[in-house]
Order: C-alpha cells, then structure tokens, then sequence
C-alpha cells in the first residue's frame, strides 16, 4: 500500500471522528444546558529523505486528531415559570452529589423531594457552598432563589447554592449529555448569575450542525472512492507484471 494511500485512511479516519462528534451534538441540541463540542485536527509531517523524492513532495501530510473542545457560549434562556428550574448566566455549573462522586452540570432543572431535598431529573442532590445537599423546609411552599444562589422560603433564609468553575474548563470529562467530571480542583464562583424560573437550553445551532455534517460525509466519500482507486490502481500494474513475468 503506498503512502498516499495511508494519506488518505488518515483523513477518513479523522472524518470519522468528527461525524461522531457532529452527531453527539445534534442529539443533544435540546438537551437543558448542553454546550456543543468541535474537532480540532492538525498535519503529521513526515520529511522525505533521498535524491529521488519528486519536487514538492518532500513532505507528507497525515491527519492527526489533536483534541476535543467545547464551545462556551451561552444558551438562550427559557422562561418557565417553574420556581426550581435555574439558568446560569455567565460562568460557573451547579454541583450536585451522583453515585460516583460530585459532578458538575449547567442543566438547571431541578425538583423538590417529599422531605425538602432539591435534586435533578436523575435524583442526584444539588449542593450548597459547603458541598452538602440543599434542603427546603418540606411543609414551605414559597421559594425564591436571588442571583447569588440564596435560597429563602416563607419561614426563612435556607441556604445558597454553590456555583463552582474549573480552571481548564476543557479538561472536563462528560459523563452523558449533562453532567461533567472534574479532574482538577473547583473553586466558587464569587459572583454567580442564576435566573430563576428559567433553564438555559443547548447552544447548539441545528442548521450549523446539519450542514457540517453533510460536508463530512461528502469529504468521507471523496477519500473512500480515491483509496478505492488507488487499491485497483495498484492491482491492475501487479496483474500486468505478473502477465508479462508469465
């Protein structure tokens, strides 16, 4: 197989990996607090050594996958009405305490337990600035929670929601479509902005995501027919060869 060839497997593997990427973000494009993710990809240059390397040829390119990041912008804000949804404006993620440790989330809907406790849609309880789960007087019915995460009810101040950020954000590990786990240490958020009422959707962007898609899977296509190609070009010179050695 000629290098040209492995060229090209490079890039449709590097193809590869952005369609899963692409995809991940469109089945996520509703999903409460999403932030979508991009490929980053960069050459592999290997130097060409020798006095026959043809003009212009002294190189070549490889496709090699170098990261995956998030985009960080903000969602559009969702009004609600419902008292324990929340949307963070700005930095920062709400913390709340799942089977395997604390994670981190900007999905911000949450519902109140029978015995006060906040949690998200999968149970898991949202923490306060202590790290310890935020808990409503059961029988209190009025809740209102300030831009800084106090939470108070009709009988009182309760407590105040912790809002953390991680210093590389992009070193955080997705688990799912919501919740991140951090490797590296947290710190407060000193000034958060939380909305109440309203959640932040994905920051998603359909079409965006759409057109991407079908650019990659027209670039995939091209590098599979020009490896097919390749693969009969150097079968009909070994056919030809093994004619005339016949």
């Amino acid at each position: 197989m000629e290098n040209s060839t492995y060229i090209a497997l490079s890039r449709m593997d590097a193809q590869q990996r952005a369609m899963a990427v692409t995809a991940d973000n469109i089945a996520n494009a509703s999903t409460t607090g999403y932030k979508r993710e991009s490929v980053l990809f960069s050459d592999f240059l290997n130097h060409q050594h020798g006095d026959k390397v043809p003009a212009g040829g002294k190189d070549e390119a490889y496709t090699q996958d170098r990261a995956t990041y998030r985009d960080f912008q903000q969602g559009d804000l969702q009004q609600t009405g419902n008292p324990l949804d929340l949307a963070l404006g700005g930095e920062g993620y709400f913390q709340v305490r799942t089977a395997n440790g604390v994670r981190l989330t900007r999905s911000g809907r949450f519902e109140e337990e029978p015995d006060g406790a906040v949690v998200d849609e999968s149970g898991n309880p949202l923490l306060d600035r202590t790290g310890q789960p935020l808990v409503l007087p059961a029988t209190d019915h009025r809740i209102s929670i300030a831009s800084d995460g106090s939470v108070s009810t009709e009988t009182g101040d309760v407590g105040q929601i912790g809002i953390v950020t991680a210093r590389d954000q992009n070193r955080l590990q997705a688990e799912g479509g919501k919740l991140l786990r951090s490797d590296q240490p947290t710190a407060l958020v000193q000034r958060p902005n939380i909305t109440q009422g309203s959640i932040e959707g994905s920051n998603v962007q359909m079409m965006t995501e759409v057109t991407k898609m079908l650019d990659i899977q027209r670039n995939f296509q091209f590098m599979a027919q020009f490896v097919e190609s390749e693969g009969q070009r150097q079968q009909n010179a070994i056919d030809k060869i093994v004619q005339v050695s016949a």
